[in-house]
C-alpha cells in the first residue's frame, strides 16, 4: 500500500489510495476509532503518530480500508483534486544516511570500501517533497545528485539483531542526498565534519510516497535509477549495497535508538554528477515509483 502526506487549501493530512482515489486517513482513523471506542478519537494529522500507533501494519491498514468501503464515508473522506503531495514524512524525527554503501561508488570517489557502515545525519529542515525545487546556494562550487533507497522506521528500535530488523520497518521511499561536493571535500581535507555540505535547505527530497513493507519483502533487490534532463546517470540494484537494510539497522541501533518516522537513507550507487540551474531530475526505484525534482540557483 502507498502512504503519503498531502496538503490542500484547508489542511495537511496523510492518506492512501483506495481504487485509485486518495482517502484521507486522518478522518478515517477518527471515524473508525469513534465507532470502535464509542468516543471521539484524537487522530493526529501527523503521520509519525500514525506510524507510532501501529496503523502502518498491513492487517490494520486493511481493516481501515475495509471500514471505508463498507461505510458511508466516501464523500467526506475522498480527496479528488486540489491537493499537493508532500514528502511522505514531512519532518522526520531524524535522518541517518550511509556513505560509500556501493562498491563502485566508493571506487569512483577514490575511497576504500568500508568494513562497517559509515553513518552521518541529515537535518529534517533539508526535506522537501516530490515535484519540489532544489535550491542551489551561491559560492559553494559543485553540487551533486545522489539517489538512494530510504527506509522508514515504524516502531522504536534499540539494540536490534539483524534477524529481527525488518519487523521495525514501516516501508520504503525514494531519497535524494544532494551534496555540495567541493564544500564536502574541503571539510574532509581539514579533518572537519562535512555535515554542512549535506544539509542546505531543500537538499533532501523524499517521495513520492512510502510503500509499506509488506509490498517489498526481503531480500530488498530493487532497480534504482536517476536521470537528469532525460539522460540516465545512475543505474544499479540495491542488491549491490555493501551493507543491506537488516545489517544497517543492527549497526545503527547498537549506538542510536530509532523512532517511528525516522529515515535511513541507504547510500547511493555509482554515477554521481553535478546538477545546475534549470535541470530536471527524475529518480526511480522499482516497486516504489518515481520522483521528479527541478533545480534552481539562488
Amino acid at each position: 500500500m502507498k502512504l503519503l502526506s498531502f496538503e490542500d487549501s484547508q489542511t495537511s493530512a496523510y492518506g492512501t489510495f483506495v481504487d485509485k482515489t486518495l482517502v484521507n486517513l486522518v478522518g478515517l482513523v477518527r471515524a473508525f476509532e469513534t465507532d470502535a471506542l464509542n468516543e471521539p478519537s484524537p487522530a493526529s494529522t501527523d503521520i509519525v503518530e500514525f506510524l507510532a500507533r501501529g496503523y502502518c501494519e498491513s492487517t490494520r491498514l486493511a481493516k481501515l480500508v475495509d471500514y471505508f468501503r463498507e461505510g458511508r464515508l466516501q464523500k467526506n473522506l475522498e480527496v479528488r483534486s486540489g491537493y499537493r503531495i508532500l514528502a511522505p514524512v514531512p519532518r522526520p524525527p531524524k535522518i541517518i544516511a550511509l556513505g560509500r554503501n556501493y562498491v563502485l561508488h566508493a571506487q569512483e570517489s577514490k575511497m576504500p570500501v568500508p568494513d562497517e557502515p559509515i553513518i552521518f545525519c541529515k537535518s529534517n529542515s533539508s526535506v522537501i517533497g516530490p515535484n519540489g525545487t532544489i535550491l542551489i546556494p551561491t559560492d559553494v562550487g559543485r553540487i551533486d545528485h545522489e539517489v538512494e533507497l530510504a527506509v522508514v522506521i515504524g516502531k522504536r528500535a534499540t539494540k536490534v539483531q539483524a534477524q529481527q530488523a525488518y519487523e521495525y520497518v514501516a516501508g520504503y521511499t525514494i531519497a535524494l542526498d544532494i551534496t555540495a561536493r567541493d564544500l564536502q571535500r574541503s571539510d574532509i581535507e581539514k579533518r572537519q565534519p562535512w555535515y554542512r555540505s549535506k544539509n542546505f535547505d531543500t537538499f533532501t527530497p523524499l517521495g513520492p510516497w512510502m510503500v509499506t513493507a509488506d509490498e517489498i519483502p526481503p531480500p530488498i533487490e530493487l532497480d534504482i535509477e536517476l536521470s537528469v534532463n532525460g539522460k540516465v546517470r545512475q543505474r544499479a540494484n540495491t542488491r549491490d549495497m555493501v551493507f543491506d537494510v537488516a545489517t544497517t539497522i543492527e549497526f545503527i541501533t547498537k549506538y542510536i535508538s530509532l523512532e517511528p518516522g525516522d529515515i535511513i537513507s541507504m547510500g547511493t550507487p555509482e554515477g554521481i554528477g553535478p546538477i545546475n540551474d534549470g535541470d530536471h531530475i527524475v529518480s526511480r526505484i522499482e516497486k516504489i515509483g518515481e520522483m521528479a525534482t527541478t533545480v534552481k540557483s539562488l
